[in-house]
């Protein structure tokens, strides 16, 4: 299952397993990543999970690479199904205002507007992982006729919850950010809630999301709650 294991740095260790990004492979890295959380070690400060690796910082103090290396081996990796990975649905308004990218990606796919939409939301979504900016999911695959490459330029400010696409993953900006994804459309949900201490992220690693559209009244009446 896991390919190599390297100490990176003085107090992490890099769990690799594979080249290949796919839910495979990365099926794998959640069931080993929750097989961690819920094994709660002391000596493990932070869990980072990639679409094909899991780096493991832990504390010097209280352990090395070797001890806590030997540690982990005798944890049991519980499949992936075992976990109470949820199935979400999100809304999203892909309505003009909100399509940010539509003519330039109608160009680039040779796709209308209506035939893009059509293919990204006859679909549903698995969650590699979650990065970049708190709570940002990064969710395969969409399909081949949808793939394309980032923008050549990025923007300075991207509007929180907004649903973006390139290669093979689709992902939802938790908050204002700098990105260059192509912007399909924009979800009122708040998928990062710092307030809610118990539960901030609403989608994790091996939840599947489903997006299915709404107007943009729609938007703005859920946006308002």
């Amino acid at each position: 299952m896991i390919k190599n294991i390297l100490n990176l740095g003085d107090s992490s260790i890099y769990y690799d397993f594979g080249e290949q990004i796919n839910k495979e492979t990365n099926k794998k890295v959640i069931s080993f990543f929750y097989s961690l959380k819920k094994a709660n070690l002391e000596e493990i400060i932070n869990l980072t999970p990639s679409y094909n690796k899991l780096i493991v910082s832990f504390d010097l103090k209280k352990t090395n690479f070797t001890e806590l290396k030997k540690k982990i081996e005798d944890i049991k990796t519980s499949n992936i199904d075992e976990q109470k990975n949820k199935k979400i649905e999100i809304p999203i308004c892909c309505d003009e205002e909100f399509f940010l990218d539509k003519e330039r990606l109608i160009k680039k796919l040779k796709l209308s507007a209506e035939e893009i939409l059509e293919k990204y939301l006859n679909k549903s979504y698995f969650c590699y992982m979650t990065g970049f900016v708190a709570g940002m999911p990064f969710l395969g695959d969409i399909s081949k006729e949808l793939r394309t490459d980032r923008l050549k330029t990025p923007r300075v400010k991207v509007p929180e919850g907004s649903v973006g696409i390139t290669e093979q993953f689709s992902n939802i900006y938790t908050f204002e950010s700098p990105g260059g994804w192509n912007i399909i459309g924009k979800t009122p949900y708040k998928i990062f809630n710092s307030n809610n201490k118990a539960n901030p992220v609403l989608i994790n690693p091996g939840d599947n999301v489903h997006f299915f559209p709404i107007s943009k009244n729609e938007f703005l009446k859920l946006d308002e709650k």
